[in-house]
């Protein structure tokens, strides 16, 4: 074993011989995802990710990442891949929108099969003994002993073989019924009948057998150490526990100090091992020949599923505590339909810290028919106008990864860029003005924007009077509406509501009894035109709240 030059990256290794049969004559070898793949193989499972194979499953890396920050959707995409291994891969497949609905479906479908909790935590132990397979693999460069290396890697093939079985029980005809799964089960079920795994997963468990029974003695004498074979020898430990089992009396706080284990032995250790090889050389000498040749076992197909897996799994995962806590998550119906709907849906980011914390997280819903193409949402400050802004925005771009997104129910657009516009702080390294460079950002957005594009904007022109402010969005709106795209637009100017009839208006709700109390709900109401007359209160303190402590000094 030490004479051969392992990769100890899995993704590097040769594809097992029954893998091979099944691509002779294929066009080989190309890197994507950063491993092996096959092209033009008769193999029916080609990704878990896409129906179309290697080249459409990540999607369309988005040219103007600024949604990433204004919808708090890296919030988001760090919390679901958390410090995951494929962390990287899963990170982009959530940033990335996809541009066909067959994929979305594809995707759905997986997800559907895996929110059974039986599958799901069986999928999972599966992966984390492919894992350790890989963790084992890992060690061995690390490993100065020959047989040292071997053992660790007859153990690495044997949690593979027993991965990869349980895996093709798992996912067999009648337990999914998503096409991704199906696939991968149908590659299974005839990966493990071919002669190469059903002999390498034979031959690991009679070589772990036969050296299972291996019984030898070590007598150390000074700094003299001799190795061997038991014959017959009584074992002390277990008289001295017999001995002493009458004293017993319950368990004991343990004093032993715990050390760290190292997966390497010493050179005493390494001198043991050789000598032990000696002793029984038939054993050795047979793990020598099983070693030399099976040392590239970890078939491609299997990794891949490994690593794109994780996609779900770790989705799957940031849900549970949400829907834990009574909040509904769906499968959108996403389409090239501008008639979008949610109903009961919630701002992904805000609701995993309010979970967190125990706080009840507010849901709402929003429609859009017919010619209906803006929403314009008015209402006092600290209403939930720009939550519900980022919920629209993150359910748009989640949908469009194919996922499933807040809400008991959706409908939603699939969009070719979202744009957003959303308030930002003076720079002032920039040698323009805070209203030049919102005036700058728009006109970008609505020159490069199409008609299947998707605009948000919150707050912006608040810096200028009411009646520039009016006078710009006016102009603004009618560029959105020639231009025939869905856009959502957060403002105090909510007499522009009336601009036309394909513009909607949402509300922030207020408590009746309480004007000063906001409910969080944003719902389908004509503007009350009490939203800038409240931000100009509250901008000069002339609240009633702040009037009334004022006059009670």
């Amino acid at each position: 074993m030490t004479s051969t030059n392992r990769d100890t990256d899995p993704r590097q290794h040769e594809l097992s011989s029954c893998a091979k049969s099944s691509t002779e004559g294929a066009e080989v070898a190309r890197e994507d995802l950063g491993e092996l793949v096959i092209i033009g193989s008769p193999t029916p499972h080609r990704s878990l990710l896409s129906p179309h194979g290697l080249d459409d499953e990540l999607g369309t890396e988005p040219t103007d990442r600024s949604f990433v920050n204004d919808l708090n959707i890296g919030q988001v995409v760090t919390s679901i891949a958390g410090d995951r291994e494929e962390r990287d891969l899963i990170t982009t497949l959530l940033y990335r929108p996809l541009h066909d609905t067959t994929t979305i479906r594809f995707r759905h479908e997986v997800f559907r099969d895996l929110e059974d909790k039986t599958l799901f935590e069986r999928v999972k132990g599966s992966v984390e003994l492919l894992r350790q397979t890989r963790s084992h693999l890992a060690q061995l460069e690390k490993m100065q002993s020959k047989y040292e290396q071997e053992g660790w890697l007859l153990d690495a093939i044997a949690i593979y073989c027993q991965a990869v079985t349980s895996l093709a029980d798992d996912l067999n005809a009648d337990s999914v019924n998503s096409q991704g799964l199906h696939s991968f089960g149908d590659y299974l079920a005839s990966y493990t009948r071919c002669d190469a795994f059903v002999s390498l997963a034979t031959e690991a468990a009679q070589r772990r057998e036969a050296l299972g029974q291996i019984q030898y003695c070590v007598r150390i004498r000074g700094g003299r150490v001799d190795v061997y074979r038991y014959e017959n020898e009584p074992d002390y430990s277990v008289e001295v526990l017999k001995t002493f089992e009458r004293f017993k009396q319950g368990a004991a706080k343990d004093y032993r100090v715990q050390y760290r284990v190292w997966p390497s032995i010493d050179h005493v250790g390494a001198q043991m091992l050789d000598l032990v090889a000696r002793l029984f050389p038939e054993e050795f000498l047979a793990l020598d020949e099983f070693c030399r040749h099976h040392d590239k076992f970890f078939d491609a197909t299997v990794r891949r599923f490994e690593r794109e897996v994780q996609f779900y799994l770790a989705y799957l995962e940031y849900m549970e505590p949400l829907r834990a806590a009574g909040l509904s998550f769906c499968y959108p119906e996403v389409s090239q339909s501008k008639d979008v709907l949610a109903t009961d849906t919630f701002d992904s980011a805000l609701a995993n810290k309010l979970v967190a914390k125990g706080q009840k997280v507010i849901t709402n819903d929003f429609s859009l028919s017919g010619i209906e193409r803006v929403v314009v949402v008015s209402g006092p400050n600290q209403g939930g106008k720009t939550t519900f802004a980022r919920t629209f925005g993150q359910l748009h771009h989640f949908g469009s990864v194919g996922v499933p997104v807040p809400g008991s129910a959706a409908r939603l657009f699939l969009f070719d860029r979202l744009f957003t516009h959303f308030e930002r702080e003076e720079d002032l390294a920039n040698m323009t003005g805070k209203l030049e460079d919102d005036l700058v950002r728009i006109q970008t957005t609505l020159m490069t924007a199409t008609s299947e594009s998707i605009i948000i904007m919150n707050e912006i022109f608040s810096s200028t009077t009411l009646n520039d402010a009016r006078f710009l969005l006016t102009k603004i709106l009618e560029k959105v509406i020639q231009l025939d795209l869905l856009c959502l637009l957060v403002t105090f100017v909510d007499e522009i509501t009336s601009l036309a009839p394909s513009i909607v208006s949402m509300v922030s709700m207020i408590v009746p009894e309480n004007p000063t109390e906001r409910t969080l709900k944003v719902v389908r109401a004509p503007a009350d035109g009490l939203a800038y007359a409240l931000a100009i209160a509250e901008k000069y303190n002339l609240t009633y709240e702040r009037l009334r402590g004022r006059i009670s000094r």
